[in-house]
């Protein structure tokens, strides 16, 4: 690389990256209530990502840990097929009443959603396995590693993985970070890695995307 040409990561060329695709007052408003609810949205080079793999798929079924105030959601609706519905799961139900609000100013009929209360863990276990085009993480990051298990067994082959926060603001790469939630997002990229039934890639969006897809 030459010397004068900018680092990926200088600030000027990822704010280029960023203001790429701007979100809509629908967005704008869903971010706005998460914030209020303390639950952070994707970043929108994220959210575009999630749309992009939704529209790459034809993502016909997906599912979605951690509904938020349903900026993600939005996103990978966006990227669907017309008839394609959404399965999202939150432990809150403040949430998603407020991804509700929001799901209905974007103009997707009510069919087109299925939010579930509970914990991800006690409910992808009774979902189907193979049946899901995307599954889409930003739930709680300790248990990303058997988030992983579980959605990889719900992919069908050719499906995909993704994970919210892989980079975790620049922790996982600093090794003096140890705590509970940057050690499992470590160890959920090492396990994707390492999974000879998927094909992964960690890219630097957003706070970072760890994607993974199930081979045929």
């Amino acid at each position: 690389m030459a010397a004068d040409t900018p680092s990926l990561f200088a600030p000027a060329v990822r704010e280029y990256v960023e203001d790429y695709l701007v979100e809509d007052e629908v967005l704008s408003l869903a971010r706005q209530r998460g914030a209020q609810l303390g639950c952070v949205p994707i970043a929108p080079t994220g959210g575009a990502a999630l749309s992009f793999l939704a529209a790459a798929l034809q993502a016909r079924a997906v599912v979605e840990v951690g509904t938020g105030a349903g900026t993600s959601g939005i996103w990978l609706l966006r990227g669907m097929v017309a008839d394609g519905v959404l399965t999202s799961i939150d432990l809150q139900p403040e949430h998603q009443r407020a991804a509700r609000q929001a799901f209905a100013a974007a103009g997707f009929p009510t069919g087109r959603t299925r939010l579930i209360h509970g914990e991800a863990l006690d409910v992808l276990p009774r979902l189907t396995d193979g049946g899901y085009d995307l599954v889409f993480v930003d739930g709680l990051k300790a248990e990303y590693p058997k988030y992983l298990e579980e959605g990889v067994r719900l992919l069908r082959p050719g499906g995909v993985i993704v994970f919210d926060n892989a980079l975790w603001s620049g922790r996982v790469a600093d090794p003096d970070e140890q705590d509970l939630a940057t050690t499992a997002l470590r160890e959920v990229a090492r396990l994707a890695r390492e999974d000879e039934r998927l094909v992964p890639v960690l890219l630097p969006v957003g706070d970072g995307l760890l994607a993974a897809a199930k081979r045929g």
